[in-house]
């Protein structure tokens, strides 16, 4: 594991809020919704990055994710900031190694016919995946499965995962994860 992505505590002891932490789970299931394997590809990703400890396999990793209050299965216990911080490195490598597929999403340049076909699949797919594994009588999921594909949400999702891969991705999501506006 480098020291770029090693994961450490925030320097303010800062623990995400309930909106941080359903922003941290939807971008979770964003990943999912692009890549098929996702949930295998995050637990071999969170090997290759040292991070065993914390994710040893799917259902730990499910366990971490499960603080997110909109799903069906909650824990009311606060996500430890050890916790937040490795699930912010994973999402961080997810973008990197899913980079090419959001800069399809996001450019211009590619035919309007193609872009609408992904956006489309990839509404699919993430509607899919909320339908599944959120509480569909919270009214925010209910929002959530709403929304049009290629609309601001889908394209905000989108956005902070190409703002997030790179150097410096840990910090800019941490920070927008900390952020209290919506």
């Amino acid at each position: 594991m480098t020291e770029a992505s090693a994961p450490s505590a925030p320097t303010d002891g800062a623990r995400l809020s309930r909106r941080g932490v359903e922003r941290l789970d939807l971008l979770l299931l964003t990943i999912e919704a692009l890549d098929l394997n996702g949930g295998e590809a995050m637990v071999w990703t969170s090997q290759q990055m040292g991070l065993q400890s914390q994710f040893p396999n799917r259902v730990e990793l499910w366990k971490r994710r499960c603080h997110n209050p909109l799903r069906r299965t909650t824990r009311r216990d606060q996500l430890d900031p050890v916790d937040a911080e490795s699930l912010i490195c994973l999402v961080c490598a997810m973008a990197d190694r899913l980079y090419p597929m959001l800069h399809q999403l996001l450019s211009s340049r590619e035919p309007e016919q193609l872009t609408q076909q992904r956006w489309q699949l990839f509404h699919e797919r993430l509607r899919d995946l909320i339908e599944e594994r959120m509480n569909q009588r919270r009214e925010a999921v209910v929002r959530l499965l709403t929304i049009e594909p290629a609309g601001p949400l889908h394209r905000q999702l989108i956005s902070t995962l190409a703002f997030c891969a790179g150097p410096g991705g840990i910090d800019r999501l941490r920070a927008t994860l900390l952020d209290p506006t919506p």
